[in-house]
């Protein structure tokens, strides 16, 4: 079966794991033999180190990891000028021009002062990766990941109508940005945000939801990143964040049996404030996934679990 979606946007407040759960996002679909694009725009090479490559670039698309699962991932950094400079190339034919125009800095010029334009070429670049099946390409994706903007800002870097409004209302960026929103808002985007149980990001996916609404482009899922898991249930933590009741560790002292009691104390508060954001985001009506804490740190193997966490809670492949 092919993958549910052909374009996949993972966005999340800065510091959430919005790169880490892309990769692994990216791994997950990359199954049988299929070919997956992981790309970035953001240029801080975050896929690059997630994966232990080389520095990547804007043209080439170098294979980063082949997955347990038998599929390939391939990525790509984008940069918004080398963007313009394909654009004026692909739909004018300016290349020589172009390259021109880039040495005097009027390309650098033209992104600052039209930050619209700025994410309409990205977009725009991401989208051509994505046609390239409908093509026939010989480098076509089975699907394209993109690691977006964190989500403060992901609203209007996805709305690129709004960004082309005061820019052109007819010619090629206008009728690119018209099939651009086509995507973006059928069934062949996703749009997933990735989110701590903290105060500060889940405000944040909630602004994002509420952003992206009026645009059309909905929410597929909610990713809840390095979730503590505990046996225990509300009432058990509400009684253990007090720390009224001394925990007694056969082998310790008095002294360090206190110390732990405090250190549970707070680690049972910080779980039910977990649980009462999760209730917060449970009534966004967004489905939900979670992906538990590995105290291990990050490594090939844990970004393996991860993907594996996202195909048992998202429906990524289409149905009979």
């Amino acid at each position: 079966m092919p993958p549910r979606h052909r374009l996949h946007i993972v966005s999340g407040k800065g510091g959430a794991g919005k790169t880490t759960i892309a990769g692994a996002l990216a791994c997950a679909l990359a199954t049988r033999g299929r070919r997956i694009l992981l790309c970035e725009v953001e240029g801080r090479q975050g896929i690059a180190e997630l994966f232990g490559v080389d520095r990547l670039g804007h043209a080439a698309e170098p294979r980063i990891c082949r997955t347990p699962s038998g599929g390939i991932v391939h990525g790509l950094s984008m940069d918004a000028e080398d963007a313009l400079l394909e654009y004026l190339d692909t739909f004018y034919h300016l290349r020589f021009a172009a390259r021109a125009l880039d040495r005097f800095g009027a390309v650098d010029f033209a992104t600052s002062v039209a930050p619209g334009l700025r994410d309409v070429l990205l977009t725009g670049k991401v989208y051509e990766a994505v046609r390239r099946s409908d093509k026939k390409h010989p480098n076509a994706y089975d699907a394209v990941v993109l690691d977006a903007p964190p989500t403060g800002r992901i609203a209007k870097f996805l709305n690129v109508h709004a960004a082309v409004a005061g820019l052109a209302r007819i010619g090629p960026i206008h009728g690119q940005a018209d099939s651009i929103m086509r995507l973006l808002r059928s069934t062949g985007a996703a749009v997933h945000l990735v989110t701590l149980l903290e105060d500060m990001p889940v405000t944040e996916t909630e602004e994002a939801v509420a952003a992206l609404r009026p645009t059309g482009i909905s929410v597929e899922t909610v990713i809840e990143n390095k979730v503590i898991t505990t046996p225990l249930d509300d009432n058990q933590l509400q009684r253990a964040s007090t720390g009224t009741t001394m925990l007694q560790v056969r082998g310790l002292t008095d002294q360090q049996n206190r110390l732990l009691t405090v250190e549970f104390a707070d680690e049972a508060a910080r779980t039910l404030q977990h649980r009462e954001r999760h209730l917060r985001l449970t009534s966004l009506g967004v489905p939900l996934a979670e992906i538990a804490l590995d105290p291990a740190g990050m490594d090939q193997a844990a970004l393996f679990t991860i993907a594996e966490q996202l195909r048992e809670q998202i429906e990524l492949e289409a149905g009979p």
